[in-house]
């Protein structure tokens, strides 16, 4: 049996199972790994270091269709608190317009944490013309995804609370959001997003109406993930009830409940996180605690997790992962399949 959606006939997948954006950090083989495996692979927003994100991203893109020759995707951050993502949304597509294996290769470009306008410039909308990317959004809330339908986009990432990382003020469930998604606008192409890490995760998203799941944390748990071992290992030993909601860069996120979410404070509205967002240097200093955790110290730094680490319980590669989830979910359609016939 072959799953066969609209995401993987729009994306040119074999499989409903796309990476997560898991920026600040690099993720450029574990995209290899997600597109080998048949997946999509998608390349984090990498600000780890100042004033490098384009030309990484571009070297990223060159690497992944270096060793694969799968479809890809990558991600841009489009906040106002992003500082370049103004550069990325003009000279990305040029880029990827440039390089004909880049070109053919890269089917999927994810905006997350901002507007999608931000990409409609003369440049994405002569990629769009001239290729087969599609722009999907991320949204957290019903009302964000008339937004960005209006908008124009090609389809949406619906991301419930339970995800790991940056989160909204909506507090919305994945499974609320999906069914008020599915009756508003049943015909969007949607991937479901938040506390996927099995096949009966997969099975249940796809018989809501998803055309595939997108994975953070499970991928975390693998051997060609780039983070550091203690951070994969601090993913398999975790239970669903050890991340909490703490301030993070963009609004509440994610976090496992280590010594530094002990002591984090936890920004309930709006209004005080943009109060808080005029000092630069706390955002800074989150990025740096952000690369602590991404280097080793699981202790001291942020560790961005969501309440699927519940469900991991051993670091295995990609492959492995993809496959067993999909065999999964493969039998779970099939019971529910004789359970009406």
């Amino acid at each position: 049996m072959v799953i066969k959606t609209n995401i993987t006939e729009m994306l040119g997948i074999k499989h409903p199972i796309v990476a997560a954006p898991m920026g600040p950090f690099y993720t450029t083989k574990l995209t290899i790994a997600v597109s080998e495996a048949g997946g999509l692979g998608v390349l984090s927003h990498v600000t780890l270091s100042e004033g490098i994100t384009l030309n990484q991203m571009k070297e990223s893109m060159k690497t992944v269709v270096e060793f694969t020759d799968k479809p890809f995707g990558l991600n841009i951050r489009t906040t106002a608190l992003q500082p370049d993502a103004i550069k990325l949304c003009r000279q990305i597509p040029r880029f990827i317009m440039d390089n004909p294996k880049i070109k053919d290769q890269c089917t999927y470009l994810i905006t997350s944490a901002g507007s999608p306008k931000i990409l409609y410039n003369k440049y994405f909308k002569a990629l769009k013309e001239t290729s087969n990317i599609k722009h999907f959004h991320v949204i957290p809330s019903l009302k964000l995804a008339k937004n960005v339908i209006k908008d124009g986009v090609d389809g949406i990432v619906a991301t419930g609370h339970e995800g790991g990382g940056h989160q909204s003020y909506e507090n919305a469930s994945t499974l609320i959001l999906l069914q008020q998604i599915k009756k508003e606008f049943p015909e969007i192409p949607m991937i479901a997003c938040g506390g996927y890490a099995t096949g009966e995760g997969l099975a249940s998203a796809l018989a809501m109406g998803a055309g595939a799941i997108a994975m953070g944390t499970r991928l975390i748990a693998s051997r060609e993930c780039e983070f550091h071992e203690n951070y994969k290992n601090e993913v398999k030993n975790a239970n669903v009830s050890d991340t909490k909601m703490v301030t993070g860069v963009f609004g509440p996120a994610r976090v496992l409940n280590n010594n530094y979410a002990e002591d984090a404070t936890t920004v309930l509205n709006k209004a005080e996180k943009r109060a808080e967002e005029t000092s630069i240097s706390i955002i800074r200093e989150s990025v740096l605690k952000l690369e602590k955790a991404y280097n080793g110290d699981v202790d001291n730094g942020i560790i961005l997790l969501g309440q699927s680490c519940g469900l991991v319980s051993e670091i295995e590669s990609v492959s492995n992962i993809i496959n067993s989830i999909v065999r999964s979910a493969e039998k779970c359609l099939k019971t529910a399949y004789y359970m009406v016939n």
